[in-house]
């Protein structure tokens, strides 16, 4: 690209001279590429698309690659009858893009100088030279002559013939061009609207020129039927043999059928959708034969069936909801870009999104061969020279000029009613304000600003608050039940829901209807709750709804006199191409991020065929974030339009920042922390409208009263900064506030109150019991005497005497005991009162023996020291006393082994000795079974002299299908080996098994856990136990005859004996390793 090396301020002096010199350069570039093109007679014709070359083509992974040529093999027996269909003549129809893209250079170049700089930097880019000769060559018969440029040699004078042959040329070019004035006749559903016509007109001079286009229309003026119109003329005027390409949303893909078969029931529409084997019986049955004009389908079978489309030289590719490309990386983008076509059509009721890179990505998809580059684009269009130019606001609408047709409502369809919108606020109800405290508790931190902010954390925190502005019910457990119940509950407990509810009867007397959009799909189930509990006939329609009920939905609500009143959508999967012009009530329940998704919306139901004034209600939960959003997304629509009416290209939108979102998410945190109950009043519907009138009136003024600049750094916070803070532009009270930190007070905490169903009943069925009554009062400095200090029982008596005296000098009564029968209580009160009546002080003897009592306790044992005594007791018997010392933790041996004394001859006066000595005797029956397992362990292996080998275990019933007798067998040895009852036996266990090298290749054993082991060892511990009982019952029962003959005997029945058993042994050992090897 070429540059200007000058100062800025000389650039804008000398841009006329550059234009001149951009010109002559292009010029000589653009001559040269198609003098090339059109000399090389016999250059091989490639049937690949018109506007990309194949060097263009992104090239695909491998695993698409892959993918890619398993379709295409699949696809090889048709290939032969697509061609058939897709090229019918493969050298007219490159001759046709060859003819197309010299109209559009000379076209585009006669338009403006702009363009001779996009064509020359796309001669640069390939790699074209300069050329000396400034003509172009034609063929005549079959000759290449050369012929003068049209541009001509301005050293050379244009003869008389040449201007002549010039206008006569044109002249014949203007006869081929066709301009209704009327709608055409093969439109038959009926008569098109003048601008209708004149977008129809507008088409054909693209076509004529080679050029492709933007379709920008807003959105319901009827861009399918302008489209629709200009297939039919491509039919029946220009006889241009199909086939065109129709790719649309889903929603919208049934619409496009209908309507092609309304209005122009001449073409044969083909509607590519469904799953696998439809859609292969729809290429075998309707695509292969090839009697069709146009094939409609959506973006998802456009990329699943590209190596079906791809087959096919479209004539026309149409492209539905066109932002759906704005990026050249995306998957559809780059699929759309490989399939053939000698024109593309693009449509979309959005303006364009401002975005330099995003409007090249549009302009690259029409004309490849023009805007090739990028960074050619970005530099022509955003160079710091360019600020401040009036010139570029030239450029750009010049850019857009020869291919962009945008027409609004308000200026070409007087007849349509307007709309109008009315913002209504509503306050929260308690269970609202409830969850909305919680959510902002649980993250008081980051609203305060003392954690980190993450910005995946600052959107959950909005989301979570945008579901408690829709409805507290969207949280698990929020609902009350079970039993769920359908009641007005569903009302009460949401403001939003209140507001409906008072909204939809005033609406239904007036006969309209209504269309209810929403962002979550999870509010639409509480709203058809709703209208099932109110007998409110209506239709749903969200992302999750199949095909063919979606078409189904929209027929029944658009049918004439159908009774349907609501139509439930989500906002994205519903605000996309779908004509509900039958109803005049739009209820947006949440608003979106994007002001542009509501707009879309609105215009469902605000679109050619309305009869009535639209009214857009938008709900907003006052004093909450959703304020804040609704603001925002206005200040942005706002701000779009200022920029867009001035011609200038907008900054990238920058995506929503972390210091914007908790500007949202305290936006009204200090009003909901300041009280709990609800803000929803009973005024009327009609108090609650004209309130919500004058509050969007003053936002409006406020907005209106602001330029530009206001808008970008506009902020709807609390109170405006006073004067004295203003110093120089800069707000120092911003400043200081900024230092300090931002604090919210959070609510204070309450109890909470149990409300579980059984507690409840379990208080209210209690049988009623009398509060205690006080105790009894006890004199000052009075010592504490605990059981287990087993002091002598004459300083217990002592002490007693002086509580009586105590309670004697302070006049104190006895209360009648309330859990005692009457006759028993008054002899119990008349004991004690008489008790304390008779008592006297202690003598001086007395006291100085309560002194010397004192010291004869264990006053120094804690609670803590007994209770380890008592453990010590558990664990090792009351017979261990060595081990017992050693367990007190703060005692020396000898210290307990005094107590232990004491502690066995008088246990019988603590008041829980019931519960100690349980506590002891449970230690001991332990201790007892432990010794009982190791003797009936010691008794099991002595029986063999090689266990690990010999070893068997009496199963009976309780053999396990898990664990092999070997493994057993090595369980049982090994628990005798490391000894039962050590500490941490299991682990030790667990660890042989690992170092065992039978056990190397043993996985389920070596997986075992030690509580797996343990329970292992049990099983066979208790198998043990009861063999040796039976061997013992079996001893005693044959006791006596054995003992005589061994006396008869004497030595050598011993000694016979023994050969005897080891044979046995012997015999036992074969057996069991024959079946470890089996």
């Amino acid at each position: 690209m070429f540059k200007l090396k000058m100062p800025i301020s000389n650039k804008m002096e000398n841009f006329n001279y550059s234009i001149v010199y951009f010109i002559l350069f292009i010029y000589v570039n653009c001559i040269n590429k198609l003098e090339k093109m059109v000399s090389e007679d016999d250059m091989e014709v490639d049937d690949g698309p018109p506007m990309l070359d194949r060097e263009d083509y992104s090239e695909p992974s491998s695993s698409r690659r892959q993918s890619e040529s398993e379709e295409e093999d699949y696809l090889d027996v048709k290939s032969s009858k697509i061609a058939k269909v897709a090229r019918p003549d493969t050298g007219d129809h490159y001759d046709q893009v060859l003819n197309d893209q010299a109209k559009r250079f000379e076209y585009l170049l006669k338009q403006t100088e702009v363009y001779s700089h996009f064509v020359s930097s796309g001669a640069l880019t390939e790699g074209k030279k300069l050329g000396s000769p400034l003509k172009i060559k034609e063929k005549k018969d079959g000759k290449v002559i050369p012929k003068v440029s049209a541009v001509g040699d301005h050293r050379h004078r244009k003869t008389e013939k040449e201007e002549d042959e010039e206008l006569l040329e044109e002249e014949r070019h203007n006869a081929n061009i066709f301009c209704f004035a009327q709608s055409p006749w093969y439109i038959k559903g009926g008569e098109m609207r003048d601008y209708q016509i004149r977008g129809l007109n507008w088409m054909i001079a693209l076509l004529e020129n080679g050029i492709n286009g933007i379709l920008a229309d807003e959105m319901g003026l009827g861009k399918t039927l302008q489209t629709i119109s200009f297939i039919g003329y491509l039919k029946h005027y220009k006889n241009m043999p199909s086939p065109h390409l129709v790719i649309c949303p889903k929603s919208t893909l049934p619409n496009w059928v209908n309507e092609f078969n309304r209005w122009c029931p001449s073409i044969v529409v083909v509607q590519l959708i469904g799953d696998q084997e439809t859609r292969d019986a729809i290429i075998n049955e309707k695509l292969m034969p090839g009697k069709w004009d146009v094939c409609v389908t959506s973006y998802e079978m456009a990329i699943r069936e590209k190596c079906v489309l791809r087959k096919f030289n479209w004539r026309y590719i149409v492209i539905d909801e066109a932002h759906r490309i704005k990026n050249e990386k995306s998957k559809l983008s780059e699929i759309v870009r490989q399939f053939r076509s000698s024109h593309r059509l693009l449509l979309t009721g959005t303006p364009l999104q401002n975005n330099l890179h995003e409007l090249w990505a549009l302009l690259n998809f029409l004309l490849p061969d023009v805007f090739n580059s990028s960074d050619d684009f970005d530099a022509w269009f955003n160079t710091s020279s360019c600020f401040g130019d009036t010139g570029l606001v030239e450029r750009l609408h010049t850019v857009l000029k020869p291919f962009l047709l945008r027409r609004l409502k308000s200026e070409v369809e007087k007849a349509l009613p307007p709309k109008k919108e009315l913002k209504i606020y509503i306050g929260l109800s308690k269970l609202q304000r409830d969850w909305y405290t919680k959510i902002l508790m649980k993250d008081i931190d980051i609203v305060n600003g003392a954690g980190k902010l993450e910005k995946a954390r600052l959107l959950n925190i909005l989301m979570q608050l945008r579901k408690c502005c829709n409805h507290p019910y969207l949280f698990d457990g929020a609902e009350p039940g079970p039993p769920f119940t359908t009641d007005q509950h569903l009302v009460d407990n949401c403001g939003k829901m209140v507001l409906v509810d008072k909204l939809l009867p005033k609406l239904k007397e007036q006969g309209s209807r209504v269309l209810i959009f929403s962002q979550m799909s999870r509010m639409l189930d509480i709203l058809e709750d709703y209208c099932l509990w109110k007998q409110y006939p209506y239709c749903r329609l969200d992302g999750q709804t199949p095909h063919q009920e979606r078409q189904a939905s929209i027929d029944a609500f658009n049918a004439p006199n159908s009774e349907k009143f609501i139509f439930m959508l989500t906002t994205r999967a519903g605000g996309l191409g779908i004509n509900l012009a039958t109803a005049d009530i739009v209820i947006l329940y949440d608003s979106d991020w994007n002001p542009q998704m509501d707009l879309q919306a609105m215009d469902r139901a605000h679109r050619i065929g309305q009869k009535k004034t639209v009214r857009v209600f938008r709900l907003i939960t006052e004093n909450t974030v959703e304020e804040r959003i609704v603001e925002r997304a206005e200040i942005k629509l706002r701000l779009d339009t200022v920029v867009i009416q001035q011609g200038r290209l907008a900054e990238t939108q920058k995506s929503l920042g972390k210091d914007e979102m908790l500007t949202m998410i305290r936006h009204g945190a200090d009003h909901v922390f300041a009280g709990k109950e609800s803000e929803i009043t009973e005024e009327d519907i009609d108090c609650i409208l004209a309130r919500s009138e004058e509050k969007n009136e003053a936002l409006k003024r406020r907005l209106e009263e602001l330029g530009e600049s206001s808008l970008r750094n506009f902020t709807l916070d609390t109170q405006e900064a006073s004067s004295v803070y203003q110093f120089e532009g800069k707000d120092y009270r911003g400043k200081q506030r900024k230092a300090l930190g931002y604090w919210i007070e959070p609510p204070k905490r309450e109890r909470k109150a149990n409300y579980q169903i059984d507690a409840y009943f379990r208080d209210a069925l209690r049988p009623h019991v009398e509060p205690k009554a006080p105790k009894a009062p006890r004199p000052p400095k009075q010592p504490q005497i605990q059981d287990f200090h087993f002091y002598p029982p004459r300083l217990l008596h002592l002490c007693e005497r002086e509580v009586y005296y105590y309670r004697k000098t302070i006049g104190y009564k006895v209360p009648l005991m309330q859990d005692l029968p009457p006759e028993e209580a008054l002899k119990r009160q008349e004991d004690e009162q008489k008790k304390i009546d008779e008592a006297v002080p202690l003598t001086e003897e007395e006291l100085a023996e309560k002194e010397q009592l004192l010291h004869c306790g264990f006053s120094n044992w804690s609670r803590r020291e007994f209770n380890q005594f008592i453990k010590a007791n558990e664990k090792y018997g009351r017979n261990d006393v060595e081990n017992i010392a050693q367990e007190v933790d703060g005692k020396s041996p000898d210290e307990v082994r005094e107590f232990y004394k004491v502690f066995w001859a008088r246990c019988c006066e603590l008041a829980d000795i019931d519960r100690v000595l349980g506590q002891i005797e449970r230690g001991e029956a332990r201790i007892q079974k432990r010794l009982s397992v190791k003797r009936a362990l010691e008794s099991k292996i002595a029986r063999y002299r090689a266990p690990f080998h010999q070893l068997r275990v009496q199963y009976g019933t309780n053999k396990g299908k898990n664990y092999t007798e070997e493994e057993d067998r090595f369980l049982v040895c090994m628990l005798h080996e490391i000894g039962f009852g050590k500490e941490n036996l299991y682990e030790e266990l667990r660890q042989a098994i690992r170092v065992a090298p039978q056990f190397r290749f043993d996985w389920f054993l070596k997986s075992r856990t030690a509580m797996e082991l343990q329970r292992r060892c049990n099983t066979l511990i208790s198998l043990i136990e009861k063999e040796m009982h039976d061997v013992e019952q079996n001893d005693k029962s044959s006791g006596g005859g054995r003992n005589r003959n061994n006396c008869k005997s004497g030595r050598s029945g011993s000694s016979a004996a023994t050969p005897e058993k080891r044979k046995t042994d012997v015999q036992d050992g074969k057996r069991s390793s024959r079946r470890s090897k089996a």
